[in-house]
């Protein structure tokens, strides 16, 4: 959906595809009929923006054949889908029964990120609308932050400067502009927005900037006006934000608080827990072992890195951190003129809630994402843009 700024910019709004991923490019088409236009008939727009995720295989098939692509852009325009934004953090095996660490590889030491994510540029300045002032990739946060010592991290910085200047001559190239976007997250190298700085900073290039993951930004206990705010003051631009909820549990000390947490340790994907104390945040890799007990204070909130639907937080005694992201919204779009024209609902995690609230085939799912969207364009009116035809 696209939403006129008060300033009169364009600000697009989209859902992420992880949430039912595919590794080929006929999964990724097959998505299109299946879930994405079945979203957008729910919303009753003529026009809806969809984040891709495109697995490597994907991604590679696209690059190199251009009869794919216009294979694809056809299928988008046909059932009334634009592109202007990738998750280009998750490499491949999104879909796996087990996750969990792997999803940060390859990091940004490895060719094989900076191999993938120019691919991914190319084939996004392809798929742009024609009236699209720029398209948008979010990407790892560098490196999980066990795996990234002194030389993997020069190699990361110089693998990071030879993207911009390569995003450059895309843009010189073809007249698009991409922009890539470090997302920061729990236990990466950049976990927070504050420790995005350093490294785009010292790469000092328009480019490049930051994807601002509201779970992620709740997870880690930031506020966001003072981070967005330190972002500002240093030159880092929001280049996208992506729209999601964490849980948030007020008395993690008390047995049914501690009973309806297990509910989300589940074996897919890894979701970092953190709580603040005096001497500063504390956390652990996963669920499980923060419920196992000995590392994190009880008399204190907890927060996990679970994306819990927009719409629907869970049920009491837990809750979700949907007040972070109106706060963060309202940061982005209410000024005068908007800090990021690309905003993404990103809740991948609708099949690895609780069973209970699981959606019970393709039907259920898209009522569900349909619903986010819902109350993310009412976020976006509420402070005063206007929807777009």
């Amino acid at each position: 959906m696209r939403l006129r700024h008060p300033d009169g910019s364009v600000v697009h709004l989209a859902y992420c595809t992880n949430v039912h991923p595919a590794e080929t490019l006929d999964g990724v088409l097959g998505q299109l009929d299946t879930h994405c236009a079945a979203v957008r008939e729910r919303l009753g727009v003529p026009r809806l923006g969809i984040g891709l995720w495109l697995a490597r295989d994907a991604a590679h098939t696209l690059d190199t054949d251009p009869q794919a692509v216009r294979t694809l852009r056809t299928a988008l325009d046909r059932a009334g889908l634009e592109v202007v934004t990738l998750n280009g953090f998750p490499y491949q095996g999104f879909g796996a029964e087990e996750v969990k660490y792997r999803v940060y590889e390859p990091d940004w030491a490895d060719p094989e990120r900076l191999a993938y994510t120019l691919a991914l540029a190319r084939v996004l300045a392809a798929l742009l609308p024609d009236d699209a002032a720029e398209g948008t990739i979010s990407t790892l946060p560098l490196a999980w932050r066990t795996a990234h010592d002194a030389p993997r991290a020069a190699r990361a910085h110089a693998a990071l400067t030879e993207l911009a200047g390569r995003l450059d001559d895309l843009h010189a190239a073809t007249g698009r502009s991409v922009r890539v976007a470090l997302e920061p997250e729990p236990g990466c190298v950049v976990e927070t927005c504050a420790d995005a700085i350093g490294p785009l900073t010292s790469v000092g290039h328009a480019r490049l900037g930051i994807c601002v993951d509201t779970c992620h930004l709740a997870t880690s206990f930031e506020e966001p006006e003072p981070a967005l705010a330190a972002l500002a003051a240093a030159g880092v631009e929001v280049v996208k934000c992506q729209l999601s909820a964490a849980l948030h549990a007020e008395h993690p000390d008390r047995p049914e608080v501690r009973a309806a947490l297990a509910a989300f340790d589940e074996p897919r994907f890894l979701h970092q827990t953190r709580a603040t104390t005096g001497s500063g945040l504390l956390g652990t890799d996963d669920l499980g072992p923060a419920l196992a007990g000995g590392t994190l204070p009880t008399d204190t909130p907890w927060r996990a890195h679970f994306h819990v639907p927009l719409h629907a937080p869970p049920a009491e005694p837990l809750t979700s951190t949907l007040p972070v992201l109106r706060r963060t919204v309202a940061a982005l779009v209410g000024g005068e003129r908007p800090l990021t024209r690309h905003l993404e609902v990103e809740t991948y995690t609708w099949q690895a809630l609780p069973p209970a609230l699981r959606p019970h085939d393709a039907g259920q799912l898209a009522d569900g994402i349909a619903a986010e969207l819902s109350l993310a364009r009412d976020l976006l009116t509420d402070h005063g843009l206007k929807e777009l035809p």
